[in-house]
């Protein structure tokens, strides 16, 4: 068969950009340079992550695991029987085992679908989950926050967790559009479990981003390592500087990195060079701090009447249940 020029002379198509490609274009070329936070969730990211939420400085996975470790009965006895649970970024799930335990004692089987960036975690959390809760069948949900379409899908009622104080990594505004989100996808009686860090102690707060060990360090320059890996970026992570501070007039932890010196960064995939001087940052993650007022507002101005709002003894954490009304 004789092959014509036509087709000899055909480009093959350009492979498609990975997808953190639009966010790392977008993000570098701002004044001030910021990426969103989502881009430090990939399997290094996560398992750093996990890592952090081990270390002695960092209060907030183990207060409140507190909370839903001594509050699980509570909590699930607000729920209606055969409630099935999802969970936005869910990681390895750890926590909510806690809440899972409890709940196959009141009820027989439960359908849990958590959502992650994190194929690792998702993949992980189901071996978990399943392995030591036999009535408790995992449905994975790999993607962001971008479509909850999934929520609709299941058979009310519904509960879903948003724990682990990841709200605070969003803005007031995006965290009402969230979880107006949330609840556009859910019935009347269906609720939301939402977890959110309290304001306290600045030095508290400030070394639970920039522990001893420097994991969180490593967790914050991974971002770089992927874009290098992902994007074909030219950073080398160790002329940046992981900085963390309380910026108390906006009530967040601020985590960024730091040029260390005036360089030029390439990124090969997005055919751009970025210009860097000395003491440039880029921000990476900001962490808000609650009150229980400002908590109780955000769920209600998302369209969730709150039904209770439980926290530690010393108030550095709180777990505040919302209903559809």
């Amino acid at each position: 068969m004789m092959i014509t020029s036509k087709y000899l002379n055909q480009k093959p198509a350009p492979a498609p950009l990975p997808s953190i490609a639009e966010d790392v274009l977008e993000g570098l070329s701002r004044t001030p340079k910021s990426l969103p936070p989502k881009l430090l969730y990939d399997a290094a990211g996560s398992a750093l992550f996990e890592q952090i939420t081990c270390l002695p400085e960092y209060y907030p996975t183990r207060t409140e695991a507190g909370i839903l470790t001594v509050h699980a009965e509570e909590i699930c006895s607000h729920l209606r029987r055969n409630v099935s649970v999802s969970e936005l970024g869910a990681g390895t799930a750890s926590k909510t085992r806690i809440l899972l335990r409890s709940l196959v004692q009141r009820q027989f089987g439960v359908n849990y679908f958590p959502l992650d960036v994190s194929d690792t975690a998702l993949r992980l959390a189901k071996d978990e989950v399943e392995g030591e809760l036999k009535t408790v069948k995992v449905h994975p949900q790999l993607g962001d926050f971008d479509n909850l379409a999934f929520l609709e899908h299941q058979t009310p009622p519904r509960l879903v967790l948003y724990i682990g104080s990841s709200i605070g990594n969003l803005e007031n505004d995006e965290a009402i559009a969230l979880l107006q989100n949330i609840a556009r996808n859910l019935s009347a009686g269906d609720k939301l479990l939402l977890g959110a860090d309290l304001v306290k102690d600045a030095e508290v707060m400030r070394a639970a981003y920039d522990d001893g060990e420097g994991v969180t360090a490593l967790f914050n320059k991974n971002l770089l390592v992927r874009i290098n890996r992902e994007l074909g970026g030219h950073f080398h992570p160790e002329s940046f500087c992981h900085i963390s501070f309380w910026n108390e007039s906006e009530s967040r932890i601020e985590l960024h990195l730091e040029s260390a010196s005036r360089q030029s960064v390439r990124v090969d995939a997005l055919d751009m060079t970025w210009q860097f001087d000395q003491g440039e940052r880029i921000h990476t993650e900001n962490s808000y701090k609650y009150t229980i007022e400002h908590l109780e507002n955000l769920l209600r101005s998302g369209g969730f009447q709150v039904e209770h709002t439980w926290t530690d003894p010393a108030s550095w954490f709180a777990v505040s249940l919302g209903v559809i009304t």
